[in-house]
């Protein structure tokens, strides 16, 4: 088989690096791709959101299978556009997207089909929403609409800074289109766990638990950032939690899609909080996640590619999925900076060392490869990713990786699988 990944970051990596291990693939291309990816398939100089280049690309490839991975071009119907020119495609269609790609269609979806969410409300001018906000009570979350690059999502813990949110969001437009609604909601309290799944629409099967570190600093301190490390499995999730949440949100989420003509096909990401008052939902995403795909995919077993063609064909309760027993970390080495202003073009050592381990593997996010050496190109740069035992081995085995990498301006948490 040859098959042609869409994206160009970590989980784009971590993708590309479990498929080459499939005893079906013949080649691998990536459009973008990054430094990493490079090394182990080729990197073509189409972007994520060119679907005339990537259609075009596949027919003249003879490409027999295309994993749309990251959110815009899912959102932008990229698959649909595939599978009209005769492609297979992995990933799921634009009207299944919606689901991350509007968050007010998302939280309308949970209320419609009782699937347990934050109570909330939907603005699609600032002067009401900033009105609202006046008789709320506070810490509350603020929600632009659409995409945001994980950044959208603003806590504000009084009027004033509930306020400043709208009219960024709003008025000023720091998101763009993403911004031209908002969702209001409570601030529900408690840890948060993510939750991958695979589905053809039809039968659902959850990955391992993992846990996401969004904020830039240690101690949850800082900007939110797309992630700065994460870790599997869960120290909370529980078999009893599992069970509740297959019952009350996975089934009745892909059930509810089904019932509104949207069905889903692909990777559906469950972003939950287990509160006092059980499991509920904060957000969905139409993909893998990231960096979640990076210590969620080393656990898996089962070949990736029998898995993404029975998604395609409708058939995944045929197939059956294992995972391994180990624990997995991924500390992210970001640009000094991030999430706000940062410089890239730096060189980077250390990568063979941090890869001497048989049990450490560096996926690159913002990379760059010229004449054999590898230089900054991104917010986030690198994940080195760590598998174990258990999770405080692999915490440490992660960072003794970290200890191996240079660059200028490198920045991290310490706390990566610690809380």
């Amino acid at each position: 088989m040859k098959v042609l990944v869409v994206g160009s970051g970590g989980r784009e990596h971590a993708l590309v690096w479990k498929i080459v291990q499939s005893p079906k693939i013949d080649k691998v291309y990536c459009a973008p791709g990054n430094g990493g990816i490079s090394a182990i398939a080729e990197c073509v100089p189409i972007k994520a959101m060119d679907i005339d280049g990537v259609i075009n690309f596949s027919k003249e490839k003879e490409i027999d299978m295309v994993v749309v991975a990251p959110d815009d071009p899912l959102a932008a119907g990229m698959v649909d556009a595939l599978e009209n020119a005769g492609i297979r495609a992995f990933g799921p269609n634009k009207a299944a997207a919606t689901i991350e790609g509007s968050k007010a269609f998302a939280k309308n979806l949970m209320k419609k089909y009782n699937i347990p969410t934050a109570n909330y409300e939907v603005f699609e001018n600032s002067a009401d929403a900033i009105r609202y906000l006046q008789n709320q009570q506070y810490p509350l979350v603020v929600k632009a609409d659409g995409l945001a690059l994980g950044k959208g999502v603003i806590i504000a813990q009084n009027f004033s800074e509930a306020k400043e949110a709208v009219e960024s969001i709003m008025e000023d437009k720091v998101f763009g289109e993403a911004g031209n609604k908002v969702v209001i909601e409570e601030f529900l309290v408690g840890p948060e766990v993510s939750m991958l799944a695979f589905t053809d629409g039809k039968s659902i099967k959850t990955m391992v638990s993992s846990q996401d570190h969004k904020r830039a600093l240690d101690n949850d301190q800082g900007l939110n950032t797309g992630g700065m490390g994460t870790f599997s499995p869960s120290r909370i999730y529980t078999e009893e939690i599992d069970s509740y949440c297959m019952e009350k949100i996975y089934k009745p989420t892909i059930e509810a899609m089904e019932k509104e003509g949207r069905k889903f096909k692909g990777v559906l990401y469950f972003g939950l909080i287990i509160t006092k008052d059980g499991p509920k939902v904060l957000e969905y995403n139409a993909r893998f996640g990231d960096p979640e795909t990076q210590v969620v995919l080393p656990r898996l077993n089962t070949d990736i590619i029998d898995i993404f063609d029975a998604i395609i064909d409708e058939r995944l309760d045929e197939v059956e999925i294992s995972w391994n027993d180990n624990a997995c970390v991924c500390v992210i080495m970001a640009s000094g900076g991030y999430p706000k202003e940062y410089k890239t073009g730096y060189e980077i050592s250390g990568l063979a060392d941090a890869e001497r381990d048989a049990n450490v593997v560096v996926f690159h996010a913002g990379t760059k490869r010229e004449d054999g050496k590898y230089y900054t190109a991104g917010g986030r740069v690198l994940g080195v990713t760590a598998m174990e035992s258990n999770l405080d081995e692999a915490i440490n085995k992660a960072y003794e990786g970290v200890g191996k990498i240079q660059f200028q301006d490198m920045h991290y948490r310490k706390d990566i699988g610690i809380k």
